[in-house]
């Protein structure tokens, strides 16, 4: 379906419009379907996310800004979701022996447990909803999407 159907306008849409029109229409698409795909799980999006950058430490502890850098949506609490995290027992809150103030936060057990049973089921979602699109597609979205940003 095209933008404007979903926007229900009769309008001529400039190029630069449609373009931006539809990557925020399709970023809200994309992020109901993913949060409909976790809510059973019971965890956001930015939790998940928080989850899988702890997990690419390999162990080794991030700090906040750490995690705040690596983040996909730049707007979020990082603070707010490490607590979430801690009080569902997925990561912990380590104070660092050299420098009293700096906190280090570390995936837990828990955190890798529930972390390897959803990717998987994150894996197939991002496959079924990239499925209308080749390889070749994928790649060539990826590259206008970075040229966008540069």
């Amino acid at each position: 379906m095209k933008i404007e159907d979903i926007i229900k306008t009769e309008v001529q849409l400039p190029p630069s419009r449609k373009a931006i029109i539809n990557l925020l229409y399709t970023e809200n698409w994309i992020m109901d379907k993913i949060n409909l795909e976790l809510k059973p799980h019971d965890i956001s999006i930015q939790q998940f996310n928080v989850l899988r950058i702890l997990k690419g430490q390999k162990g080794q502890p991030a700090n906040l800004s750490t995690i705040q850098e690596r983040m996909v949506s730049k707007m979020s609490n990082t603070t707010r979701l490490v607590d979430k995290l801690i009080s569902k027992g997925y990561v912990q809150r380590i104070p660092c022996e050299s420098n009293r103030r700096k906190v280090e936060i570390t995936i837990t057990e828990e955190g890798k447990t529930f972390i390897e049973k959803i990717s998987p089921l994150m894996n197939a979602f991002e496959e079924r909803i990239t499925s209308n699109l080749s390889e070749k597609d994928l790649i060539l979205l990826n590259e206008l999407l970075n040229k966008l940003r540069t």
